[in-house]
C-alpha cells in the first residue's frame, strides 16, 4: 500500500519509536540499580505463575474493594493488548495490501473499542465527578493516556470503516466497522491517510506510556512477580555489626525492589483508601510514600547518573516529614490491597530507623518507653520483678521447674502487667488446665518479644531483647510456644529465626502457635465442648493475626459455636481496620485527626451486636478505651475469644 518513500519514511519511525520507547527503559533500570542488593529469584516458576495470572487474569485489579473499576479496567488492558496486535497487521499492511485483519480478529477489536470507549468515559467520571480523596492531579497524564486510547480507538475505526468501504469482501465480523463504512466514501487516498493517522496515533501512544506512569502496564506485573514471599508483617533484621548506616537515610539506603515499587505503582490510591492513619485525618497517605519516592529519584537520581560525585539528599525532611512516618500503625492494609504488590512498610520502618538510630529522633513519648523496655523489659515500666504476680493463687508451673513441659505459654508483656488483659490470661490459664494441656510459663524470666521496640524503629535495643529471648528459649529446649498476641505470634514466627542466624548462627526451631488458633484445634478435637446462647458478635480481626499471617477463620469458628450470629463490621477480614495500637503507636500520642479506635468502635456499634470480641491484647485496649470513651459500656462488651471459650466451656 505504501510508495518506497513512504516505507522508507515509516521504517525511520518505526526504528525511532522503538528506540525512544527503551530509553526511558533504560534510565529507570539505571536509576533502580541505586538500590541495595536483594534477592528476590527463589521459585521462579511460581512468580512467573504468579505474575501472569495476576496481570492477565486481572486478579491484581478486580478485587473487593473496587470491584467496579477493576472490571473496566479489563476493557482497558485488553483493549490495549488488542490493539497491539492490530497494529503488527496495519504494519504488515502498509508493506503488502493484501494482508488483512482475520475475521474473528475483526470482531474482538471492535468488540474491545466499544469496551475501551465505554470504560474511559467510566474512569473519567470516576476519577473527577465521583473522585475519591485519594486521587490526586499533580499532572495531566490521566487525561493524556485516555485522550491517547480514545484516538487510538477512533482513528482504527475510522480506518476499518474506509478499508471496508473499499473492500466490502474484508468485512467480516467487524459490525462497527460496517457501520462506519455506510457513511465513507470508497477512496483509497483517504485509506492511506487514515492508515497514517492511526499508526502515528498508536505510536504517540507507546511513546508516552514509558513516560508517565502508566509505566506501571509493564512494571506492575514485573513487581509482582518479585514480590515478598515473606509474611507482609516481616521486617527484614540489620546486621548491625557490620552495617555502614541503619535504616534509610538516603535512596541509596533503600533496595532496588524498593526502588522499583515506584515504577511499578498504579497511582490509583486503594492503600490510601484503606489506610487508618488516613481515614483518621492523618497526613500519611501510603501511595504517597512511593509516589513521593519515585518522583524524587527521577530529580535525585537522573542528578546522580549526570554526575557521579553528586550526594543523593537525605529523605527525611526534604522528602517526608516525621508526623508521615510516625502515623504508621504498620497495619498492612496498604500493602493487601495493592493491585501490583508494592512494599510500603519496610519503606516507612526504614525510615524510622534512620531517624532513632541515626538521628535520634521520635515522638518525645518514646523516650520513656525506651527507657522502660531496656530497664523493665516492658512498655509500662513495671519493675521487672513484678512480671510473675499474676500467678498468685494459680495452679501454673514455672518451666523451671518442668523443663519438660509440652507447651511454653508465652504470657507477653500486656497478659503479665494489663489488668484488662490479666483477666485474659486467666482465663487461658483456666481454659489449658480443664482440657489437660502440658504447659508452662517462664514467669520472671519472660520478658518482651520485642515487637514494639523493632516497629518504633529502635533496632538496636530489639535485637538485646530478642538475644536474650532466644538463649532463655534454648535453655529450656523449648519446641513449641503458644502465645496470646499476634504481635509476638508474629515476631516469634517470621523474624526470630533471622535474628537467631544472624546474632548465634543458629536455627531458630521453635513451633509458635496463637492462642486462637490452640483454641480453635482443641474445639474441633472435641478437648473442649461449648454451649451455645444467643448471644450476637462482632469481630475484630487482629492486623498482626489475620492480614499479616492469614488467620481469619478460627475465632470465628469459636463464635459460631458460641452464639446465635456473628455481625460483621463494615471493614472485616482481609480489610479489617487496624484498633491504632500497633507500630509502637499504644505508646504514642494521637494528636492529629480523629482516634482510630474510636472509628473502629463506631464500626462496631453500627453492627447492633452485644459482643466485640478480638484476639489481641492491643486491640482489646484500645477497643476497650473506645467504648469507655463513648460511653457505651452497657450497649458493647469487648472480650478475648479466651474469655468468649472460659464461658462457655460444658
Amino acid at each position: 500500500m505504501l510508495t518506497l518513500i513512504e516505507s522508507v519514511i515509516f521504517l525511520i519511525l518505526l526504528i525511532l519509536t522503538i528506540i525512544y520507547f527503551f530509553k526511558p527503559l533504560y534510565n529507570i533500570f539505571q536509576l533502580v540499580r541505586f538500590g541495595r542488593p536483594e534477592n528476590r529469584t527463589g521459585n521462579i516458576i511460581v512468580r512467573i505463575m504468579d505474575s501472569v495470572t495476576s496481570f492477565f487474569l486481572l486478579f491484581c485489579s478486580v478485587k473487593s474493594e473496587r470491584p467496579v473499576t477493576g472490571f473496566f479496567h479489563f476493557f482497558i488492558l485488553y483493549g490495549s493488548l488488542t490493539f497491539d496486535t492490530v497494529t503488527v497487521y496495519h504494519i504488515l499492511e502498509g508493506f503488502n495490501k493484501n494482508i488483512h485483519i482475520s475475521m474473528i480478529h475483526s470482531l474482538i477489536v471492535d468488540i474491545f473499542s466499544v469496551g475501551v470507549l465505554i470504560a474511559v468515559l467510566f474512569l473519567l467520571l470516576k476519577r473527577y465527578i465521583a473522585r475519591r480523596s485519594s486521587y490526586t492531579y499533580g499532572t495531566a497524564e490521566s487525561p493524556i493516556i485516555y485522550s491517547l486510547l480514545v484516538t487510538v480507538t477512533l482513528t482504527f475505526l475510522l480506518y476499518e470503516g474506509a478499508s471496508i468501504a473499499l473492500h466490502p469482501q474484508n468485512a467480516s465480523l467487524a459490525f462497527l466497522g460496517k457501520i462506519v463504512a455506510g457513511w465513507m466514501p470508497k477512496s483509497y487516498s483517504l485509506l492511506k491517510i487514515l492508515w497514517w493517522i492511526h499508526i502515528i496515533n498508536v505510536f504517540a501512544f507507546i511513546l508516552y506510556v514509558p513516560r508517565s506512569k502508566y509505566m506501571h502496564m509493564f512494571m506492575g506485573p514485573i513487581n509482582i512477580m518479585l514480590k515478598s514471599r515473606k509474611s507482609s508483617g516481616y521486617i527484614k533484621t540489620i546486621d548491625l555489626e557490620n552495617a555502614e548506616s541503619f535504616g534509610i537515610q538516603r535512596l541509596s539506603d533503600m533496595t532496588w525492589k524498593d526502588l522499583l515499587d515506584g515504577f511499578a505503582c498504579i497511582d490509583c490510591g486503594r492503600c490510601t483508601d484503606y489506610c487508618p492513619a488516613s481515614i483518621s485525618g492523618k497526613p500519611l497517605s501510603p501511595k504517597e510514600i512511593i509516589t513521593k519516592m519515585r518522583d524524587h529519584l527521577k530529580t535525585d537520581g537522573n542528578k546522580k547518573l549526570k554526575n557521579s560525585e553528586y550526594q543523593l539528599s537525605v529523605l527525611m525532611d526534604n522528602v517526608y516529614e516525621d508526623d508521615e512516618i510516625w502515623s504508621c500503625t504498620t497495619c498492612g492494609a496498604c500493602m493487601s490491597v495493592c493491585p501490583v504488590k508494592n512494599e510500603h512498610i519496610p519503606k516507612i520502618l526504614g525510615l524510622r530507623q534512620s531517624r532513632v538510630l541515626m538521628e535520634a529522633k521520635f515522638p518525645p513519648e518514646l523516650n520513656q518507653f525506651f527507657k522502660n523496655m531496656e530497664n523493665n523489659s516492658n512498655p509500662w515500666g513495671f519493675g521487672d520483678a513484678t512480671r510473675a504476680d499474676w500467678i498468685e493463687d494459680k495452679s501454673v508451673r514455672l518451666i523451671s521447674e518442668f523443663p519438660d513441659s509440652e507447651y511454653l505459654l508465652w504470657v507477653g508483656c500486656a497478659g503479665s502487667f494489663d489488668d484488662r488483659n490479666k483477666k485474659v490470661t486467666d482465663a487461658m490459664v483456666k481454659i489449658m488446665n480443664r482440657a489437660g494441656i502440658d504447659f508452662a510459663v517462664l514467669g520472671k524470666e519472660e520478658k518482651c518479644c520485642g515487637d514494639p521496640v523493632r516497629r518504633a524503629g529502635n533496632e538496636y535495643l530489639f535485637q538485646m531483647m530478642a538475644r536474650q529471648n532466644i538463649e532463655t528459649l534454648k535453655k529450656y529446649n523449648v519446641k513449641k510456644i503458644i502465645t496470646m498476641c499476634p504481635h509476638g505470634f508474629n515476631i516469634f514466627k517470621n523474624e526470630y529465626p533471622e535474628v537467631s542466624k544472624l546474632l548465634l548462627n543458629e536455627e531458630f526451631n521453635v513451633e509458635v502457635i496463637h492462642h486462637s488458633v490452640f483454641l480453635a484445634g482443641m474445639i474441633s478435637e472435641g478437648k473442649i465442648s461449648l454451649h451455645s446462647d444467643e448471644s450476637s458478635y462482632t469481630y475484630h480481626d487482629p492486623c498482626y493475626l489475620g492480614r499479616h499471617n492469614g488467620h481469619y477463620s478460627e475465632s470465628r469458628s469459636i463464635l459460631k459455636k458460641s452464639g446465635k450470629k456473628i455481625v460483621e463490621m463494615k471493614h472485616n477480614k482481609k480489610q479489617s481496620l487496624c484498633c491504632g495500637g500497633g507500630g509502637a503507636l499504644m505508646w504514642t500520642e494521637e494528636k492529629i485527626g480523629d482516634r482510630i479506635n474510636h472509628i473502629r468502635t463506631e464500626e462496631a456499634l453500627e453492627t447492633g451486636a452485644e459482643i466485640l470480641c478480638t484476639s489481641c491484647p492491643y486491640c482489646t485496649i484500645m477497643l476497650t478505651d473506645g467504648v469507655k470513651d463513648k460511653e457505651v459500656e452497657d450497649q458493647l462488651q469487648v472480650k478475648d475469644i479466651a474469655e468468649i471459650v472460659v464461658e462457655k466451656m460444658i
